[in-house]
C-alpha cells in the first residue's frame, strides 16, 4: 500500500508524462487535441483511472477513447520507461465531461446576466382605501 501523499505525486507524474506523450509521439489522429484532466491511482497501483477530454466535445468521446484504448500498450510501456515504479499500473480511459458542464454553466450564467439587464417594467402599487380611511 501507499500512501495518500506519494499517490498524489505519482498521479501527476503519470498525468504530465501521458498528456506529453499523446502530444508529442502519437500518431492516431483520434488522439490529436487530447487533454489528459486528472488521474487516480488505486492504493496498491493496480489501475490508472485517466480521465481525458478534448475541444470538440463529447462528439468526439466515442472516438477518442476508442483510440486511447487502441494505443494503451504503447502509453503504458512509454509510461513506465519514464517512471520508476516497481508494477505500473494498467491505464483505463474515462471520458471527462467538466468542460461540456462548465460550458452549459457559463450559458447558463449569460442568460441570467441578460435577464438582469432587461429593462424591468415597474407597475405602480393600487392604493386600497381601508375602512377607517387610512390607505395603504
Amino acid at each position: 500500500m501507499v500512501s495518500k501523499t506519494r499517490l498524489t505525486r505519482i498521479s501527476e507524474r503519470i498525468r504530465q508524462e501521458l498528456s506529453e506523450i499523446i502530444l508529442m509521439q502519437s500518431s492516431d489522429p483520434r488522439l490529436k487535441g487530447v487533454m489528459v484532466t486528472d488521474v487516480e491511482v488505486d492504493r496498491e497501483l493496480a489501475f490508472a483511472e485517466i480521465y481525458v477530454c478534448t475541444i470538440e466535445g463529447i462528439q468526439q468521446s466515442q472516438e477518442v477513447l476508442a483510440g486511447l484504448d487502441h494505443a494503451q500498450g504503447f502509453l503504458r510501456s512509454e509510461l513506465a520507461h519514464r517512471m520508476e515504479l516497481r508494477t505500473f499500473p494498467k491505464l483505463r480511459f474515462h471520458w471527462d465531461p467538466t468542460l461540456e458542464h462548465a460550458d452549459e454553466i457559463e450559458r447558463l450564467f449569460k442568460s441570467i446576466h441578460q435577464d438582469d439587464s432587461l429593462p424591468h417594467k415597474v407597475t405602480p402599487k393600487k392604493r386600497v382605501v381601508k375602512r377607517n380611511g387610512s390607505t395603504t
